[in-house]
């Protein structure tokens, strides 16, 4: 006998099949604005691709089915090899066919490319992010690898290259190559003039010059990469920046060896190891003892990937909160007619486009970073906002998590994969603290700059005292004595990085956005939990179907 207990009704999929890029108004609004409208077409096909469910279900099987580490082969031999399942390659094809990771350098007169590339990752980053790690570093390695001419005539056609190429081969071999990045050392941390890992040099060593790296790294990132970027210190110079390759000029495998695999609460879909340099080959970049400003040029890359990976979640933790609330009925009604529910999803709706919105300015300060007024932004603001939008995605993963209720809670479905995610880009890169005091570093550096930037901000602000009378407490907390405003560090760059969303708003989005943002956001009540706001001052309609619009969730 065959028994039937209950019927299932009123329950939904999170939303897929549908173009992430055309449901996006203020992106497609975003590359409008940065010149880049050559790029639609790309998007368009990008964004239709990513929403599709296969892609989806390619995501979760790259994060359900995570990578394997073998030491050995069958016979004895040393591999140390890391292999992934089928998924995780046709999603880095994917990416990598896009040609996202080379678009900022191919055509440095091409307007418009720093934000095309940001649109691009926001897109992917919404799908499977952990694909997007060794994109990062491959893309941050070019800028800096490009200084070092030999290594740029062996290397450079296949940095740039949009060809996917997974084989574990020599370099000279292959079609294309991602870099990594070992810097962490146990010790250490974000610190890492603390590192111990040394370089002795093979014969006269200097730059371009053969080294044998010996120590460790408690992460080391994408271990399968062609090469990695490591930092260690020389006996006379200090901490230099070497490139280390997978495979030695000889055929041999370079004895960098990895001890295991990081059980990580997230990014799931992507290797983290430590290992062990076993007087591993080197080539230093640059002159000894300058590895420090090597990292921090690659750091400056890496961490506006942060910025977009984390707004992308935003975006992601709407539409489908969104989505989900204009179907699933509770006590009679829908929960996206429900006063209370509208308020969180109003909520979510102006971080997410403020989130946004400093994504393509950052885009545009890396693309003009040369120009004065641009290079603050980009060497301040850029660790301000990782701060800032990084956690906002910690906090607002777990609330997008509770529209769904225990459904969400689950495993067997992408909103709690969000939730294991979001918290990596806050920590990697330098976790919170970390950007705070970089944000002081370089007001420290440039007081001028800072003042000029909260100007610039007086004059987006069109007269509004609200934002006018934030920048004044802003330029007023910068009187005070360095270790005070150390210590306000996480206050100051919290308020600077809203109010500096606040005008963005101002000078980019609807007026209902920006109203919505300003009012909200300046409210010395805001922030406690998300949804807490006043919705009689919101046109909470206005923000949902521009959120996502009401047509198209009802097809998907």
């Amino acid at each position: 006998m065959s028994w039937q207990t209950h019927e299932v009704s009123n329950q939904f999929d999170e939303l897929q099949d549908y173009n992430l890029f055309m449901t996006d108004a203020p992106l497609q609004e975003a590359l409008e604005r940065a010149g880049a409208d050559w790029a639609t077409p790309q998007m368009t096909s990008f964004g239709e691709t990513l929403g599709q469910a296969e892609t989806w279900q390619l995501g979760a099987d790259a994060n359900k089915y995570k990578p394997e580490f073998d030491a050995y082969d069958a016979r004895g031999r040393r591999i140390d090899s890391v292999g992934f399942h089928p998924s995780w390659h046709r999603l880095m094809a994917l990416y990598r066919g896009e040609g996202l990771i080379s678009l900022p350098f191919r055509d440095e007169t091409q307007r418009g490319r720093w934000a095309t590339w940001a649109a691009g990752f926001y897109l992917n980053g919404q799908v499977e992010a952990g694909v997007l790690c060794p994109a990062t570093m491959t893309q941050a390695a070019i800028p800096v690898i490009r200084k070092e001419p030999a290594l740029w005539e062996k290397y450079g056609a296949r940095l740039m290259s949009n060809e996917y190429d997974p084989r574990d081969v020599p370099m000279e071999q292959k079609k294309s190559i991602w870099i990594g990045m070992g810097m962490t050392e146990k010790q250490g941390g974000s610190d890492v003039r603390a590192n111990t890992t040394t370089a002795t040099p093979v014969g006269a060593g200097g730059r371009g010059g053969e080294y044998l790296i010996r120590g460790h790294k408690w992460f080391f990132s994408a271990p399968m990469s062609d090469a990695h970027l490591v930092v260690a210190r020389t006996a006379e110079g200090g901490h230099s920046c070497f490139f280390v390759p997978r495979w030695r000029p000889d055929g041999s495998k370079n004895p960098v060896q990895i001890q295991r695999l990081k059980d990580k609460v997230g990014n799931r879909s992507n290797s983290s190891s430590e290992v062990e340099f076993q007087d591993a080959l080197g080539i230093l970049m640059g002159e000894e003892g300058r590895g420090i400003p090597t990292i921090i040029e690659m750091a400056t890359f890496t961490r506006l990937n942060c910025v977009v990976g984390s707004a992308a979640f935003l975006r992601q933790a709407v539409v489908q909160g969104v989505a989900y609330a204009r179907k699933r009925k509770v006590f009679g009604r829908l929960l996206a007619e429900q006063p209370l529910m509208r308020a969180v999803l109003a909520d979510l709706a102006l971080e997410s486009e403020a989130a946004l919105a400093m994504s393509m300015r950052l885009a545009e300060a890396f693309e003009h970073g040369e120009e004065p007024a641009q290079r603050f932004w980009k060497r301040v603001m850029t660790p301000a906002a990782k701060f800032w939008v990084c956690k906002r995605a910690v906090e607002v993963s777990g609330e997008a998590m509770e529209i769904f209720g225990g459904n969400g809670y689950v495993e067997n479905g992408p909103m709690a994969r969000m939730f294991r995610e979001a918290p990596v880009n806050s920590i990697w890169e330098g976790s919170g603290n970390v950007m705070c005091l970089d944000v002081m570093r370089g007001i420290g550096r440039e007081p001028e700059g800072a003042h000029a930037l909260l100007r610039e901000l007086a004059g987006d602000a069109n007269g509004d005292v609200r934002i006018t009378g934030e920048l004044k407490a802003l330029g007023e907390m910068l009187q005070q004595p360095p270790e005070q405003l150390e210590a306000l560090g996480r206050q100051f760059t919290q308020r600077l990085v809203l109010v500096a969303q606040a005008t963005l708003l101002r000078t980019t989005a609807p007026a209902f956005v920006a109203e919505g943002f300003i009012t909200t956001r300046l409210d010395p009540q805001w922030g406690r939990v998300v949804g807490a706001v006043d919705t009689r001052k919101l046109d909470v309609a206005a923000l949902l179907e521009r959120a996502f619009p009401a047509a198209v969730g009802s097809q998907a």
